[in-house]
């Protein structure tokens, strides 16, 4: 079952969930903006909701935020094409993990260091960049409720529209 109303077409679902760099920020309430580094990112069966996961040591700031107000911006974007796209929400919570999370997110780093290996960038340093201690993953769930194209250039900013496309592999 597809959502009619989710903002995410098979192929943006992919994409989120490929080998990109990930950024999550919300607010306190004084309007100051927290942002911490994704370290992988799981999309439900329906595209309703996505789950971002998070480095709990790191990221305290940034989840007290979540839990007194739950507005979530996150931004995936692919280091070897600058591929971006943003998504909001309004319901953020924090989430179990579930007993395959530890295999998405060693997959998420395997594949990320892929996308960057080409730039001169070794698998050790992106295991560094997006390493969670076992135990310290924390996951992040909401609802999409804009997305955006982030991607630099002339259409950056723009909602997201589905893809004509079928998702890159």
């Amino acid at each position: 079952m597809i959502a009619d109303d989710s903002p995410l077409d098979a192929e943006h679902a992919a994409f989120i969930q490929g080998p990109v760099s990930i950024h999550a920020a919300s607010r306190n309430a004084r309007y100051e903006t927290t942002v911490t580094r994704g370290i992988g990112c799981r999309v439900s069966a329906d595209r309703r909701h996505v789950t971002v996961f998070l480095s709990a040591s790191q990221s305290a700031a940034l989840l007290a935020d979540l839990q007194s107000d739950g507005a979530i911006a996150v931004v995936f974007s692919q280091p070897s094409s600058h591929r971006t796209i943003q998504l909001k929400g309004i319901d953020a919570t924090v989430t179990r993990t579930t007993a395959q999370d530890p295999h998405l997110l060693a997959a998420y780093r395997s594949n990320l260091a892929a996308d960057v290996g080409p730039m001169g960038y070794s698998e050790a340093f992106v295991r560094a960049l997006v390493a969670a201690a076992l135990g310290d993953a924390v996951a992040v769930t909401f609802t999409p409720s804009a997305a955006f194209l982030q991607t630099p250039g002339p259409k950056a900013g723009t909602p997201l529209q589905p893809s004509l496309q079928p998702p890159s592999r």
